[in-house]
């Protein structure tokens, strides 16, 4: 009896462990005027996977903007992202991806890192952001070599 409810334990203990190593804790940052000026890792991002990044369908940029990306069906919903590292900086940039709403509430822009005060949200992403903090830095990075 005593070895069936140990075992019992450890299988709790375990799934537990499980489902907080798949929360996200988001990393802290701070907005400066239209921006958040300190990149969420700490560091630069990688231009190459964030363009890997932007041409995936299942969550990100291509589906509804458009861009010098050489690919055949891309959005046009939002504007495109030709020139966007001429538009903005990559600060603006940061915090457009990091919260969107920041600067229109009704935008249909998803929140890419934030996990508060949204609704709609789909079920794989309740509790923990649509891109982790690299992915932004990633995307950042990317969209900041767009200069045409």
């Amino acid at each position: 009896m005593a070895r069936a409810l140990l075992h019992i334990v450890c299988a709790l203990a375990a799934a537990l462990l499980l489902c907080a190593a798949d929360a996200q804790t988001l990393a802290p940052y701070k907005i400066v005027g239209d921006g958040i000026p300190q990149p969420l890792t700490g560091a630069a991002g990688d231009a190459t996977h964030g363009r890997a990044l932007m041409l995936d369908r299942s969550t990100t940029c291509i589906l509804c903007h458009s861009g010098p990306f050489g690919t055949q069906f891309q959005g046009d919903l939002a504007p495109s992202l030709a020139g966007a590292g001429n538009r903005w900086s990559a600060s603006q940039l940061r915090l457009r991806l990091v919260d969107a709403s920041h600067f229109n509430p009704d935008t249909i822009m998803p929140s890419y890192y934030r996990i508060d005060g949204l609704t709609r949200v789909g079920r794989n992403f309740v509790g923990k952001p649509i891109l982790s903090a690299e992915q932004i830095e990633d995307i950042v990075a990317y969209l900041a070599t767009l200069r045409d």
